[in-house]
């Protein structure tokens, strides 16, 4: 499934508009940056609380295409222009990411 797909069938706010319209081979939820370096498959997306710069650096090591920041939190701008220079979608949604996670996991077709 395509980035844009999912964007639109979670009704997720776009933060970060520059990049590529990859397809998702999967999701890695955490909040603890050191266990998605550990973890996360790339060409997935991450699904966190975690809205600050270093999130972005660590997609970008383990080639995470699309962020989703739960629980409507505020995404500062650093974070989104670092983001941008590496082409890593940023969405946002109001959901928590046990919400988010089920429905990506239905969405990518684990269910």
């Amino acid at each position: 499934m395509k980035i844009s797909d999912v964007i639109k069938t979670l009704s997720c706010e776009v933060v970060q508009d520059r990049f590529e319209d990859t397809d998702l081979e999967g999701a890695y939820t955490s909040d603890l940056l050191s266990d998605v370096m550990a973890n996360a498959k790339a060409a997935g997306a991450l699904i966190t609380i975690q809205a600050h710069k270093n999130t972005v650096a660590v997609a970008t090591l383990v080639n995470i295409t699309l962020i989703i920041i739960c629980n409507s939190r505020p995404v500062p701008e650093d974070m989104i222009e670092a983001a941008r220079e590496e082409g890593v979608a940023i969405v946002r949604t109001a959901e928590n990411q046990f919400i988010t996670s089920g429905r990506l996991f239905t969405l990518l077709g684990y269910a």
